[in-house]
């Protein structure tokens, strides 16, 4: 009998816990030649604001040792074209469709969630709190807690789907981010978002990207975010999301054991674009190997 991979967010339940990141999968079609998207638990499409902007200039994407740096920008269509062009297809799918939200202003974040609201086809939404807030000075909504905290109510008064937050780990104590929103009201978050860094051109003694900095992600930062979500896990009651260099089915089975209900799979998807498929399997032989009928009875197993 094949072991049951289904897992219950409370209010989402996924096939199999294994999810396409947000920027890493585009709006699900782009992989649909190379991989059939309904084996996948569920994906979230490349971040949503209010209207199309084309992201930061070249070069801006740059191979670090074990991962990588991007500074694209959050470049997308907008939540309008969005709606007309790309969730016709995703309604076609037989999977979770997650579309992950972002603003530079908190009013943006309420436009977004209004534009969303009753709209079928849309599973959940995911709100990025990385990004600067430039009404206070363009420090990250993610980085404090009551900032934090007002988005997640925001976007929870403009929206009837559940809302997942994605926290970013550029923080001194991300327990505490992660009990505020909580306490806001959202439904489950996922984490974490990209580590801020950089790098430089020896020869020129220029920065490599155009925009100077970036997100870092791929295995590099993996026990960081291991180490973050097991912190979480134990400091929150609502479901939690893993995320943070996971190439294959053990990385991904690391961040189940310590308490994560799903993992999201992103840089991964650009070494190999069949890595979310592979990782679904390895999880599921790994649990007819150990003799276990669910996924559910792996997660949060870790022995201390």
């Amino acid at each position: 009998m094949r072991p049951d991979l289904s897992v219950d967010l409370g209010f989402l339940r996924l096939k199999n816990p294994v999810v396409a990141a947000s920027g890493t999968f585009g709006y699900g079609r782009e992989y649909s030649p190379i991989i059939n998207p309904n084996l996948l638990g569920g994906l979230v499409v490349k971040g949503i604001s209010l209207h199309p902007k084309p992201g930061n200039p070249p070069p801006r994407i740059v191979e670090t040792p074990s991962g990588m740096l991007n500074a694209i920008g959050l470049a997308n269509v907008g939540v309008e074209v969005f709606l007309e062009e790309k969730l016709p297809w995703l309604r076609g799918l037989d999977t979770t469709i997650i579309v992950n939200i972002y603003g530079h202003r908190l009013k943006e974040y309420g436009a977004i969630a209004s534009a969303l609201r009753g709209v079928d086809g849309v599973d959940a939404l995911e709100v990025n709190i990385s990004c600067p807030n430039v009404e206070k000075g363009g420090i990250a909504f993610g980085t404090d807690p009551l900032s934090a905290a007002r988005v997640t109510e925001l976007v929870l008064e403009h929206t009837d789907k559940p809302v997942i937050v994605k926290l970013t780990p550029n923080v001194t104590d991300i327990t505490e981010i992660a009990k505020a929103v909580e306490s806001a009201g959202a439904h489950a978050l996922s984490l974490i978002n990209t580590l801020t860094g950089m790098t430089i051109d020896v020869e020129s003694r220029r920065p490599r990207l155009a925009n100077k900095w970036g997100g870092l992600s791929g295995p590099a930062i993996r026990p960081v975010a291991l180490y973050m979500v097991y912190r979480v896990v134990r400091s929150v009651t609502i479901p939690v999301m893993g995320i943070g260099g996971i190439l294959e089915a053990r990385d991904a089975l690391e961040f189940l054991i310590a308490g994560a209900k799903a993992v999201q799979v992103g840089t991964a998807n650009f070494v190999d674009p069949r890595a979310t498929l592979k990782i679904v399997e390895g999880i599921r032989e790994y649990l007819s190997r150990h003799g276990l009928g669910s996924v559910e009875e792996l997660i949060g197993t870790l022995e201390e």
